[in-house]
């Protein structure tokens, strides 16, 4: 079958109702296996013998009211149990909220801001920081109103998320640099786990009402990291998260399709 006439997600399309097969990005196992891309039918048979042992997961777009909703929900609920303050997702053309799915739970979201005249959320504590990166002609993407249920195989989908995301703002939409605001108890976590480096000095962020501390990382450096360890079985003493993403073909073929509508 050639590449142009593949599934893109490896069943039949009579099987999917069409909102979910037009939403559904993609479709994923913990620990990490793509189950949906271009498996033909022997591979499926025999990968259905072990989903019973594995979590499942879709990642899909909150395309909709409802699916802004049910993310704005598990903020809610994870920033909550933190003291923190948390908005609702809310439609932007600017801003792409993306929710993991473990069936009919929300197990997690993140929502990635792409820099337009209307400028990026973290502009708001950050923006001489962030114009410091414009200026050298940089393209900024934000990944805001990030929130995982920790009862779920969080690092899987903490790393799926992430993935997803980089995938948008990289393969399809050209940026180059991604900024966050973190707490600073987290700012270790990130640059252990995925590479970032301090750009912005702890202040007060008046939306959680909590500190805040601005990390910036380079998606070429992602990029490279993921050539390297994405989807493989990490080296001794690798804790970073990338092990946990699609590998690099995989990537590549997400982002194929997304490009393809």
């Amino acid at each position: 079958m050639s590449e142009s006439h593949k599934p893109i997600f490896g069943f039949r399309r009579s099987r999917r109702e069409p909102d979910e097969w037009d939403k559904t990005i993609v479709s994923f196992q913990s620990p990490y296996r793509l189950k949906d891309l271009c498996l033909d039918q022997s591979e499926a048979q025999a990968a259905d013998t072990t989903r019973v042992s594995r979590q499942e997961f879709k990642i899909r777009l909150a395309h909709d009211d409802e699916r802004r909703k049910s993310a704005s929900l598990l903020i809610e609920k994870m920033y909550s149990w933190r003291g923190y303050g948390a908005a609702g997702v809310r439609h932007d053309p600017n801003r792409i909220t993306l929710v993991a799915h473990q069936e009919d739970k929300v197990a997690g979201t993140v929502t990635l801001g792409l820099d337009s005249p209307a400028g990026l959320v973290v502009d708001e504590l950050y923006r001489a920081e962030v114009d410091q990166l414009r200026a050298q002609g940089k393209r900024v993407a934000e990944l805001t109103k990030l929130a995982v249920d920790e009862s779920t195989a969080s690092k899987s989908v903490l790393a799926a998320l992430f993935h997803i995301a980089f995938i948008y703002a990289f393969h399809i939409h050209r940026y180059t640099d991604f900024v966050i605001e973190v707490n600073p108890r987290h700012v270790l976590f990130y640059k252990r786990m995925l590479g970032y480096e301090q750009l912005g000095a702890e202040k007060m962020c008046p939306r959680v009402g909590a500190p805040a501390v601005l990390l910036h990382i380079e998606m070429a450096y992602i990029d490279r990291k993921i050539a390297e360890l994405g989807g493989v079985l990490p080296p001794p003493g690798e804790k970073s998260l990338y092990p946990h993403g699609f590998s690099k073909a995989d990537e590549l073929g997400i982002a194929r399709r997304l490009q393809g509508g």
